[in-house]
This record gives structure tokens, C-alpha cells and sequence, in this order.
């Protein structure tokens, strides 16, 4: 398709006064699709993320025992990522991550954040977010699902014109749910994965003839709380209740876990996971369907991911990060996740395993949509784009991420890994090519001294190019959440 010199000049000045006007409630959205300098269509955006999710309960990633069907064939139409990464132990941080494309110690949200009405404004506000982006790029934007940076009671946050969210980050329950719908807090007597669902159908089905983002971000299948002693009640409950539940590990207990000690080896916990895990399957099958029935199915850039992992049993540890003391980044609890999906732009059935973290979305996400000249400059953006990868092609990366959570920092090499406590430690080595399961720390042993300089100057080095010194809690910065560690 060749563009008319016309219609050029008109596409820059539209989006030049999206940009320095912000859209409200009223203004209308572009018309017609925006139209790439190679003639190609910017697709639609659908995020799917789910709240604590590791690959390893996912079919597509091995499991022979939970039902994701919808998701693995998500995985044989699109591209799957073997080795993706979350940025930090909790949801807050990890999702204002995704948004902004920035760490911690540059967006400020360093953990969870407290209650909706302990926390009024948006966390990320001063900072260009995808959503922000999109709208002004004539993108009608909606959210269904968990929000957890602030603010959702107040208005539609970030660009955002479809608001339906839960009113608290944490999941009480599944049924009988507080969530805000047009501006007032009220109970959801559905399943709320379903009720999710229905919400991003909605949107959908409302939004569909003009670009769209639709931020679809489940709780489920989270495996915590109160809901993980008691069996969980979906359509699948039955189906689980006659299985061994052998996809969760049976090892004992570690010393370092703090809470849900009493999940472990626990078969209604086990059983629950499963159960909600299936449900959010459910949602991703109809929302897919939504879009095949709506003409959307090529023309939509379909991202398939989670905030942060969980561990289920793996190394003695159920739950993330913030469930021990010392903070912990095991691998089960930092690995997320990851399908991208847009038939004829991304080859079917393929994998990549480059290491991305969650701080890579943002700027690949915009490159893979033609927006990349709206990539934010200011913080400077610490992710890599690997959109081109999308594609199929081969293309230079340094297979390294970092990860922060508080006191703690790590850094993940191709067979390495490097976790440091400030001030005092403890610290941990681990050679992850022969030692997968963490169990041996060889942060003592000298013939590895040099391994762990080289790991703490690439450390050192990545924070010190962008951590913002008023958010960098390793030199006397402060955080917008509550803190777990001194």
C-alpha cells in the first residue's frame, strides 16, 4: 500500500496533536486504522496478564496435567518464549512495569500497594504509559480486570476509557467480589474470572471498529490467601478433585518460607490452583473468540504473560517472593510466561529463548505496532526491543536480565546467577547450567570470587545507569508502597 502525501501530512499532524493534547472522556477516536511507513496496518493490542503465573502449570510449557487448552493453542499460533522474566517479587511493581517499561528504582513502586482507599492517586502518573501512548495514537483503551497502581476509584486511569477492576490488589475470594464498575464499588456476584471476561467482551464488542487496546488482567490464577484452603468451585472442580495433583513437587518445607507453609503438599491447595488456572484458560478461549467473530483475529497483536511466577512446591517454597524472609528470587517465582500472537506477522509454532525481563515490553510492543518513534526517552528505558525476533529473525542480544525486590537485587546470566542483599546479605551464587533447582550457594567458594566480581560489576553497573536517586532504596531513596524490608 503506498500512502498519499495527503493523508501522510494528515497521520503526522494528527498524531502530533494527540500527543500535546490529552484525550478525555469525550473525544473521539480516530476514524481509520493509522497506516505504518511501510504501508502495513498497526495492529490492535490485546494484554493478557495473569496474576502469579509461572510457565510450569501451562500445557504449552510441559504440564501434562492442567487443562490449558485456549493457552496452548495461543502458543501453536504464535510465538512462545521460553526463558521471560519478572522485574520484581509482587504485582504493583511488575505491572507498573509493564506499563511504563521502567524498574523499580525508576517508577518508585517498589511492592505492593495498600488498599484503594489508602492509595487515592495513580502510582505512575508522571510517566508516559502504554495506555497514555496508545490513546493518543487514536487507540480507544480498556481495562477489565486487576489494576493495583491507584487511583481506580477516582476516574478511568492512564488513557483509559473502559474501567472495570477489582478494588483491592489482594484476592479474597472468588465469588461475591468487590470490584468498581462507573465509578462505585459494588459486589460481583460472578465467578470473577468470569465476570472479567464478560467486561473485555464487552469492550470488545463496543470498541472493535477502531484501533483498540485492551488490557485484559486476570487475578486468577494468584494461590494465595484464605481461597487456597478451601476447594475452589469453577466447572473444573470436579475434574481435579480426582487427580494426584503430581505437576506439583513434594519436597520439604524450606526455613526460609515464612507464609503458606500450610499449601505445601497440601492437595486442596494444589487442586484449587488448578482449578482457577483452567477458569483463566476459559476467559483467554472466549475472548479469542470474541475477536475471530469480530474480524479481528489477524489484524490484533495477542500478548500472552503474567506479572511475576509462583512457586507451587519447587525447592520447598509456595509463593513468590515476598513469602520468605530474606526476600527470595527463585526461579519459580521470577519466570513468567510468555506468548506473542498475530497470525501472519508471527511464524506459528515457534519459540524463542532469548532472556527478556517484563521491562522489554514496552518498547517491543510499540516497535511490533509501528509506534516506535512514541517510545518514551525520559527516564531512559532500560528494555530491549526484540520485536524484529517476532518475526523470526536472528538478532544480537545479550542473554542477561535484573530483577529487584527491596533489599534485594539479582542479576541472571545465560548460567549464572547473582543475588544480593543490602547491606548485610545473605547473598547467593548459583552455577544455574549444572544446579537448575538453587540448591547448592556457592557465594563462599573461591575458585568462583572471580565469577561473582564479574556478576556484581554488571550489577552495579545496570543500577547505576538507571535507577533514579529518588526512588533508589540502596542509596537513601524512597518508595510509593509500603515497604517490607528496612
Amino acid at each position: 500500500m503506498k500512502l498519499r502525501p495527503w493523508f501522510f501530512f494528515l497521520l503526522v499532524a494528527a498524531a502530533a496533536l494527540a500527543d500535546t493534547v490529552p484525550p478525555t472522556a469525550t473525544q473521539p477516536a480516530v476514524s481509520e486504522k493509522v497506516v505504518t511507513l511501510k504501508g502495513e496496518l498497526i495492529p490492535n493490542l490485546v494484554l493478557i496478564l495473569c496474576d502469579n503465573l509461572s510457565p510450569w502449570p501451562i500445557g504449552c510449557y510441559g504440564n501434562k496435567e492442567i487443562l490449558t487448552p485456549n493457552i496452548d493453542r495461543l502458543a501453536a499460533e504464535g510465538m512462545r518464549f521460553t526463558r521471560a522474566y519478572s522485574v520484581n517479587g509482587v504485582c504493583s511493581p511488575t505491572r507498573a512495569t509493564m506499563l511504563t517499561g521502567l524498574i523499580p528504582s525508576q517508577h518508585g513502586v517498589h511492592s505492593f500497594l495498600q488498599a484503594e482507599k489508602t492509595q487515592p492517586e495513580c502510582a505512575i502518573r508522571e510517566f508516559a504509559s502504554l495506555p497514555k501512548i496508545l490513546s493518543r495514537a487514536g487507540y480507544t483503551c480498556g481495562l477489565s480486570g486487576k489494576w493495583h497502581l491507584g487511583g481506580a476509584l477516582a476516574e478511568p486511569q492512564e488513557g483509559f476509557r473502559y474501567w472495570f477492576t477489582k478494588n483491592s490488589g489482594s484476592t479474597e475470594t472468588f465469588y461475591g467480589d468487590e470490584v468498581i464498575w462507573q465509578g462505585k464499588i459494588c459486589k460481583e456476584p460472578k465467578y470473577t474470572t468470569d465476570a472479567i471476561t464478560d467486561h473485555a467482551v464487552e469492550f470488545l464488542e463496543q470498541s472493535h471498529k477502531k484501533p483498540f487496546f485492551l488490557y485484559l488482567a486476570y487475578n486468577a490464577p494468584y494461590g494465595l490467601g484464605k481461597i487456597m484452603r478451601e476447594v475452589h468451585r469453577n466447572r473444573h472442580t470436579d475434574y481435579y478433585a480426582r487427580l494426584n495433583m503430581d505437576s506439583f513437587p513434594r519436597e520439604p518445607v524450606s526455613p526460609w518460607l515464612m507464609n503458606n507453609r500450610d499449601f505445601m503438599n497440601n492437595l486442596v491447595s494444589m487442586r484449587s490452583y488448578a482449578a482457577a488456572m483452567s477458569g483463566l484458560d476459559d476467559g483467554v478461549g472466549r475472548v479469542m473468540e470474541t475477536l475471530r467473530q469480530l474480524g479481528h483475529d489477524r489484524d490484533t497483536l495477542v500478548v500472552f504473560t503474567a506479572d511475576q511466577g509462583l512457586a507451587g512446591g519447587h525447592g520447598g517454597f509456595w509463593g513468590m517472593g515476598d513469602h520468605t524472609r530474606p526476600l527470595t528470587a527463585r526461579e519459580t517465582a521470577v519466570m513468567i510466561p510468555l506468548i506473542w500472537r498475530q497470525p501472519g506477522a508471527i511464524p506459528a509454532g515457534a519459540t524463542c529463548d532469548l532472556m527478556t525481563c517484563n521491562y522489554d515490553f514496552l518498547p517491543t510492543a510499540l516497535a511490533r505496532m509501528g509506534l516506535e518513534t512514541k517510545r518514551p526517552s525520559k527516564p531512559p528505558l532500560p528494555g530491549r526491543s526484540y520485536a524484529r525476533a517476532l518475526s523470526g529473525e536472528s538478532i544480537a542480544w545479550d542473554n542477561i536480565i535484573f530483577h529487584e525486590f527491596e533489599n534485594l537485587r539479582m542479576v541472571r546470566t545465560e548460567d549464572w546467577k547473582l543475588i544480593v542483599r543490602y547491606p548485610n546479605g545473605p547473598d547467593e551464587l548459583y552455577d544455574m547450567k549444572k544446579d537448575a533447582g538453587e540448591h547448592e550457594n556457592l557465594i563462599h567458594w573461591p575458585e568462583h570470587s572471580a565469577m561473582k566480581k564479574q556478576l556484581q560489576k554488571q550489577l552495579d553497573g545496570f543500577f547505576a545507569q538507571y535507577a533514579d536517586p529518588q526512588y533508589d532504596l540502596w542509596k537513601g531513596g524512597r518508595s510509593k508502597a509500603k515497604r517490607l524490608t528496612q
